[in-house]
């Protein structure tokens, strides 16, 4: 598959789109708010941010719950990322979880991902993040 580019207009909408969802996280018990956002490979976004429960392991991050945003409406089997965009308000850097590289695998093994890393904005392939990811494809 050849790598996934994007042009500084669709950089720029996946982050302000993530960068909005960061307004809606739900954290109260971390106070780490995070934002997401996917773009898909007809060119729609879908966004979602972090929902946090009292029961800590029922949270969901921002990737997961912009992922369902976008299976929502699309439908699982027609869902395949090209890009995902994570914001938040925590320093550091914030790529995503392992779990969330697994699910991001399901529907775009070799979606970029923009994340904030050491020295800025990092651009990584999801395969890159994630190698050899589990692969179960029934039939």
């Amino acid at each position: 598959m050849s790598p996934v580019s994007l042009t500084p207009a669709a950089r720029r909408r996946l982050l302000e789109a993530a960068t909005a969802a960061l307004g809606k996280a739900y954290a109260p018990y971390s106070a780490i708010r995070v934002g997401a956002a996917v773009l898909t490979s007809e060119g729609r976004i879908f966004a979602g941010a972090n929902l946090e429960n009292a029961s800590y392991g029922l949270s969901l991050c921002a990737e997961r719950v912009a992922v369902a945003a976008a299976a929502a409406a699309l439908g699982g089997e027609n869902l395949r990322l090209q890009a995902v965009a994570v914001v938040s308000d925590h320093p550091g850097p914030f790529p995503p979880c392992g779990a969330c590289r697994q699910v991001l695998a399901e529907f775009g093994p070799e979606a970029l991902i923009l994340y904030r890393g050491e020295a800025g904005l990092e651009e990584v392939r999801l395969a890159d993040l994630l190698p050899r990811s589990f692969l179960l494809r029934p039939g």
